[in-house]
């Protein structure tokens, strides 16, 4: 199964249309980010020429990003990142180890199958019942952006000159390496179970 990166550009007219498919959302994400003493998600005005599209821009297999995440928590808890081609339960245990650093990472605590990375910068996911009844805990891109960049040394990926970006279409499958996405994005709600 492939979990697909959809961006969603914060375009007015996007954002402030009366059939906006994403106002619920972006309201329950400002009122996170209020409570949190954040700004609200920034909505951009037009620019011609753009086509506003909510498109897919990325995918991976549900193993690759699990990888991603393991190689993440061993290298922010001072473990030595080893090669590994599948999890066998290891990826849940170094949740259960390591929960504290989990909770902190916008890597690492987000739901497989749906969620977001809003363009505002905070320290550590947003968790409130309503985000977790929804989509799960509320990233931020910037937040996300840096942890990628912290992990791909020790996956022998320079962050100033990443591989080419896989099709919109191809699923990255490498379970060793795959850090293939964007930093902001969203994929649509799905009703599959909650992950970790």
């Amino acid at each position: 199964m492939a979990c697909d990166l959809w961006l969603v550009p914060l375009v007015d007219v996007l954002c402030h249309s009366p059939d906006n498919p994403f106002a619920e959302e972006l309201a329950e994400y400002d009122r996170a980010l209020a409570e949190a003493g954040l700004p609200p998600v920034p909505v951009h005005g037009y620019v011609p020429g753009t086509s506003g599209a909510v498109a897919p821009v990325a995918g991976f297999d549900y193993a690759a990003l699990h990888l991603l995440r393991r190689a993440y928590l061993l290298q922010l808890s001072g473990l030595p990142v080893t090669p590994a081609e599948e999890l066998d339960g290891d990826y849940q245990q170094l949740l259960e180890m390591f929960e504290a650093n989990a909770q902190g990472a916008h890597l690492v605590w987000h739901f497989d199958h749906a969620g977001a990375y809003v363009p505002v910068d905070f320290p550590r996911p947003l968790v409130n019942e309503s985000l977790l009844s929804g989509g799960g805990p509320l990233g931020s891109s910037h937040g996300l952006l840096r942890e990628l960049e912290l992990v791909a040394p020790v996956l022998d990926i320079d962050p100033r000159h990443p591989p080419p970006r896989c099709g919109a279409t191809e699923t990255v499958r490498s379970p060793r390496s795959a850090t293939s996405g964007s930093a902001s994005t969203r994929r649509p709600p799905a009703a599959s179970p909650r992950a970790r």
